[in-house]
């Protein structure tokens, strides 16, 4: 008896890119997703003190970010902070609503130099909780374990040292100047 042989089917070209559309779709669509999660991931910056110690700060760039701080955690370690960056120099205000333990606050300006220091700040236990402000405006604030102010000798004017990640910059505003042009008389 003899055997047929069947023929293999040829595929038409066109319906064989149809095929890999929805591999396309698949690979495309896994791709966004681990773009969007990597940029979601927590960015972290080293910051050094004048005396030379250095901590690791968790950045709050986003206004999400800003507004979460370090809400609903449980504690904080001496070697760890929170450092938020903001667009512009400001007078930015901060609370410890569902802060769970005190913290020392840093203003910073633009050129990283230390401008105003709560030290202690207490978690703030009912309503309405206090606010904690700068004297003068900056573009930075750093939160650190109570005590860091102490242990750090830290003060005014101390210049703190870190590098943002690529694309995170501060906006820079500078002063306006006004001239005053005199008509001859």
């Amino acid at each position: 008896m003899s055997q047929l042989r069947k023929k293999p089917k040829r595929s038409n070209p066109q319906f064989r890119n149809l095929k890999s559309i929805p591999t396309l779709l698949l690979y495309l669509i896994f791709c966004l997703i681990f773009l969007s999660a990597e940029t979601k991931q927590k960015r972290f910056v080293k910051v050094f003190f004048p005396n030379d110690y250095c901590i690791t700060a968790e950045l709050a760039v986003s206004d999400e970010e800003r507004q979460l701080g370090l809400m609903f955690r449980e504690r904080i370690n001496c070697d760890q902070g929170m450092l938020f960056v903001f667009g512009e120099e400001d007078f930015h205000s901060f609370w410890m609503k569902n802060v769970n333990f005190p913290i020392d606050i840093f203003w910073l300006d633009r050129e990283k130099r230390i401008v105003h220091i709560e030290s202690n700040v207490p978690p703030c236990k009912e309503s309405p909780c206090p606010s904690y402000s700068p004297k003068v405006q900056a573009s930075y604030v750093l939160e650190l374990k109570s005590g860091s102010v102490k242990k750090n000798q830290l003060k005014l004017y101390n210049k703190l040292e870190f590098i943002l990640p690529s694309g995170i910059r501060p906006r820079i505003t500078l002063p306006s100047i006004y001239f005053v042009c005199h008509g001859s008389e």
